[in-house]
């Protein structure tokens, strides 16, 4: 099997911590020479420096706010100048947490912006450097909600299944350029999104942490949360020669939690 990435640039959104900075790891291991992109640049310079280097790799990063469009579309624009992306990693924060019928026009907006517009700008600018090599793996971390909505996550459900549906358009359309588009869908991992809604759900309900933690576990046939890494293999093998002619789907990392196929 081929997962050989040494030559290969990968651009990582949100890879500062969580699933995106073990994703940015994962694709070090395996050759690539990683470009961190997140907001606060103190992290990034610590966190870059935390990525294995096993082909005596340069990684770096790139300083942009998935709030600010205009941000990211300077940010990538001015570095694919010189340095063509074989791989994107579209990931960043989810919405906060609450119903549907209680969110506010202003969270939809600020959600659709930070997901599906800036991966937007970062697409646009990264294909035609994968067309000219003739290598390209779009990556897009969501949610299983995709598939089954969660409950008391009516922003989120809403936003993630748009970016779902962007990135099924996008495979077809440049599948034909060596491209692939796929999505990858974290179920309980723990990361600091996981935390907040665990947080959350304990305030609102009056329950401790731990039995809100442990309500979680029993819906995972795994019996367990899963780790960052875990998730970030997924994402890895994707972004790998091997998966070629995987292209335009949705591929749960649950534990096999989601109710569906």
């Amino acid at each position: 099997m081929n997962l050989d990435l040494r030559g290969k640039r990968a651009v990582v959104g949100g890879s500062t911590q969580g699933i995106g900075k073990a994703a940015a790891i994962e694709l070090a291991l395996l050759g690539a020479t990683v470009t961190l992109l997140a907001r606060n640049e103190e992290v990034l310079k610590s966190t870059v420096k935390e990525l294995p280097v096993p082909y005596l790799q340069t990684h770096n990063y790139l300083v942009a706010d998935f709030n600010f469009p205009d941000q990211v579309r300077t940010a990538i624009q001015q570095f694919v100048i010189n340095n063509p992306v074989h791989i994107l990693i579209n990931n960043t924060g989810g919405p906060p947490a609450g119903l549907a019928i209680e969110a506010k026009i202003e969270e939809f907006l600020s959600a659709f912006t930070s997901h599906l517009i800036c991966n937007q700008v970062l697409v646009q600018a990264v294909v035609p450097g994968m067309k000219q090599s003739g290598y390209g793996r779009i990556i897009n971390v969501i949610s299983t909600s995709v598939k089954v909505p969660l409950r008391g996550l009516g922003v989120s459900n809403t936003i993630r299944g748009a970016v779902a549906n962007w990135s099924k358009t996008l495979s077809v359309e440049l599948g034909a350029f060596g491209i692939t588009v796929n999505n990858v869908l974290p179920g309980t991992t723990m990361t600091g999104r996981l935390d907040a809604l665990i947080k959350s759900k304990s305030e609102k309900s009056g329950k401790t942490y731990e039995q809100v933690k442990q309500e979680m576990i029993t819906e995972v046939p795994a019996g367990r949360i899963s780790e960052p890494q875990e998730v970030a293999a997924a994402i890895a093998f994707l972004a790998s020669p091997a998966a070629g002619y995987i292209n335009g789907i949705n591929v749960p990392v649950d534990g096999g939690r989601t109710g569906s196929l």
